[in-house]
């Protein structure tokens, strides 16, 4: 019998005090936010810059298609990521 894949990872993007996005995946976003916040285990895309919020989430990912789809946003120009931003639920 074939194992279900875990379906709790979110793909995240975070604005940072410079205006600039970072988009990331993780199975907790709190969590993941709180790491970026106080630099313990944060992304070292915030040294120099802080996290302000969580502008945008997707669920129900499991740890391939998350990745998947944090390469294709990172991909996208600034303009295609407020569109896509602008379009998602309120996160």
């Amino acid at each position: 019998m074939k194992p279900i894949k875990n379906q709790n990872w979110f793909v995240y993007i975070i604005e940072a005090s410079d205006n600039s996005y970072y988009t990331g995946i993780t199975t907790d976003i709190e969590r993941r936010f709180t790491e970026h916040l106080n630099g313990k285990r944060g992304a070292k895309y915030f040294n120099g810059r802080s996290p302000v919020k969580i502008i945008f989430s997707e669920a129900n990912h499991d740890r391939s298609s998350a990745s998947k789809r944090e390469a294709s946003i990172k991909s996208l120009s600034r303009a295609q990521k407020k569109q896509l931003i602008k379009v998602a639920p309120e996160v």
